[in-house]
């Protein structure tokens, strides 16, 4: 569900370029803009037009195409309005005339009688509805707040977390200077898409391509490293979780565990990197991400050496070898 209320007022006023614009204009009606959508799906209402009432999903937006728009012209030429009068007795959101189809003066009549409003979009209705199921994806998908940076390494989107002053924004500053891409820094707004994909951008757009470097204050990298240095969202597709070197803890030294973190339903793999003097964090970010793109190809390399070995000891050539040491020397 939307953070908030989303109104018909909203979807008009949203701003939206090239392949993702809705092109709607409001014809009549416009004293129900602020009428509430709270179903993020779409309806064609054929069927009501004919009569058939049972089963009808007001609470969708209406979309009328060349179908029903044409079963209107019929129904008006006969005197036959009962069911578009019925049609507005139910509190529809809003109806949408896709192809920039004229509207029936009658359909607009009732419509402002009932306070419905009805918007018009040049558009064809498939691309109209593909495009509003998109757009409605992302106002209604389930979205929290999490502490950490978030960056694109070799197409990656990786989110850096652990504790403050653990070196999150310095790993990242240092990713950037490498070439790669912030997309938030500090506080990441992430949300669920199709209910399998977390996406992630920062939850302040004006702040969200600043760090805070501890002794440096708060820079701006899209000034210093240029547009190419940041990006507005990403998929999480890894979690690297830096903490401070514990001596008393067993850290994974085959890769062959795979650990996960659930954020938002979504279970996303999950890296432990221990941080001391000496390490070069960075760098290994960078190859668990190269390690993470392999994966997503079909190629573990932890299994993969780990295969090898059991089939080296099953073939005895562990066995030859111990056997012929101490002749080697």
């Amino acid at each position: 569900m939307a953070d908030k209320d989303f109104t018909v007022l909203d979807l008009l006023d949203l701003n939206l370029k090239g392949h993702n614009s809705l092109n709607l204009r409001c014809i009549n009606g416009r004293g129900g803009l602020d009428r509430k959508i709270t179903i993020p799906d779409i309806n064609r209402p054929g069927l009501v037009l004919s009569g058939f009432f049972e089963s009808f999903a007001y609470q969708r937006v209406q979309v009328f195409g060349r179908g029903e728009v044409a079963y209107l012209h019929k129904l008006i030429s006969e005197n036959n309005t009962d069911t578009i009068n019925q049609l507005f007795t139910y509190t529809i959101p809003c109806c949408i005339f896709t192809h920039g189809l004229e509207i029936p003066e009658l359909f607009s009549s009732f419509a402002e009688q009932a306070g419905c409003p009805v918007l018009s979009t040049d558009l064809e209705s498939t691309e109209f509805s593909s495009r509003l199921l998109r757009v409605f994806s992302n106002i209604f998908a389930p979205k929290k707040t999490m502490h950490g940076v978030l960056v694109e390494v070799f197409g990656v989107g990786i989110i850096l977390i652990g504790d403050s002053g653990v070196g999150k924004s310095e790993t990242a500053l240092e990713l950037i200077e490498r070439g790669h891409r912030l997309v938030a820094d500090d506080i990441v707004e992430i949300r669920c898409v199709n209910g399998n994909s977390v996406l992630g951008k920062g939850a302040n757009k004006i702040i969200s391509h600043h760090m805070e470097i501890r002794g440096l204050g708060i820079i701006n990298i899209e000034q210093l490293y240029g547009v190419g240095a940041i990006r507005e969202q990403k998929e999480v597709q890894l979690i690297v979780k830096l903490e401070e070197w514990d001596t008393n803890k067993i850290y994974d030294r085959l890769g062959t565990k795979e650990n996960t973190m659930e954020l938002l339903g979504v279970k996303i793999p999950l890296l432990e990197i221990p941080v001391k003097p000496g390490r070069n964090v960075p760098i290994i970010v960078e190859t668990a991400a190269m390690n993470e793109r392999l994966k997503s190809m079909g190629y573990n390399s932890a299994r993969d050496f780990n295969q090898n070995v059991l089939n080296w000891i099953e073939n005895g050539q562990a066995q030859s070898v111990y056997d012929g040491s101490d002749d080697s020397y």
